[in-house]
């Protein structure tokens, strides 16, 4: 089985379990399951990848790899819809402390601890110290570079520097397929909409089933008003993914954008009732409202993903997709109260 997973895991996992860290052949099996599950980035593989990780410290608990994919998982979770901030980083961040504990010089645990810094604890200076430290102690470990450019560099408005990190963590991790999304995602936040679209293409040749890739391709088509195109992506998404709310509420936009009211008021209450069965991001139903232009609704909403310390607080810093509310006072009090600077 592991022989089968490994063969499955990208590159720079392989390169992460050479050393096993472990003498347990059965935690050894468990973190690859883990990793396996993790990379697939669904609400449902990723509840599989903690059962996995979780199972591997039960068999070993100095194991670090296996504290430091459970931080992973955590991290990611907030962005897949299945566990909110307020859960899941005070976990993330108890895995990669301990990680850190057991070996202070694991590249993965302070990539781990500088996400968990970034997403959670809104302190963009000591996230920056925990990547660099990493990326110091392990050049080739392409998830630095990746998160390192995927939420501090862009932030900062370093858009040339974060697409260099993209490109250097997909030279490491060729086959990668969140990390090959997330290059694409990158030029869309740097408003470079073609070459977004030129890389996400490139994505779903690699894995024409990976949902990510399809609505980040949906939302590139948008931006640059291809409209047919944009609603072929997001169709294609929530058919991958029927149960992603994000998927949902990129529709909904969709439709909003589109001049479809009705449509797109049918699609936000399909989100509103998804809502009362599971978490979803208020931030997902505020870009919703934005298209709209119902601004008093959106922002609301993210007002209270502030006063829940969401992960989505920082999209504000860069996120195409709520450009027509960037001019309204609101807006920048909200940057303000986040703090970032």
């Amino acid at each position: 089985i592991s022989r089968n997973l490994q063969l499955k895991l990208s590159s720079t996992e392989q390169s992460r379990v050479g050393n096993l860290h472990t003498s347990n052949a059965e935690a050894y099996e468990l973190y690859l399951k883990g990793r396996f599950f993790w990379n697939k980035r669904t609400g449902e593989s990723l509840k599989k990848s903690v059962d996995y990780f979780n199972q591997a410290i039960e068999k070993d608990p100095s194991y670090a790899l296996a504290y430091v994919g459970l931080a992973d998982a955590y991290i990611v979770i907030p962005y897949f819809s299945v566990g909110t901030a307020q859960d899941s980083y005070p976990k993330a961040k108890a895995a990669a402390r301990r990680a850190l504990e057991i070996d202070d010089r694991l590249a993965e645990a302070h990539t781990a601890m500088a996400a968990v810094l970034m997403n959670y604890d809104w302190n963009l200076q000591e996230s920056n110290r925990e990547f660099e430290r990493a990326i110091e102690l392990n050049p080739n470990y392409a998830t630095a570079h990746h998160w390192y450019a995927r939420e501090n560099l862009i932030i900062m408005g370093q858009f040339d520097r974060a697409l260099a990190e993209m490109r250097r963590a997909q030279e490491l991790d060729p086959l990668s397929l969140i990390i090959n999304a997330n290059f694409g995602k990158a030029y869309f936040n740097a408003r470079r909409y073609d070459e977004a679209i030129q890389q996400l293409r490139k994505t779903v040749e690699i894995d024409e089933s990976f949902f990510v890739a399809h609505h980040y391709l949906g939302s590139a088509y948008a931006m640059k008003g291809n409209s047919i195109e944009a609603l072929a992506e997001y169709q294609k998404a929530r058919q991958l993914n029927p149960d992603d709310p994000h998927v949902v509420a990129l529709l909904a936009r969709h439709y909003a954008i589109s001049g479809e009211r009705d449509e797109a008021q049918r699609t936000l209450a399909q989100l509103k009732s998804m809502a009362r069965e599971r978490y979803v991001a208020d931030y997902s139903i505020a870009l919703v409202y934005a298209a709209l232009d119902e601004k008093d609704q959106a922002f609301e909403l993210l007002e209270k993903s502030y006063r829940d310390h969401t992960v989505d607080m920082l999209t504000l810093y860069y996120d195409p997709l709520i450009d027509n509310l960037r001019s309204d006072p609101r807006f920048a009090d909200l940057q303000r109260r986040v703090g970032l600077k």
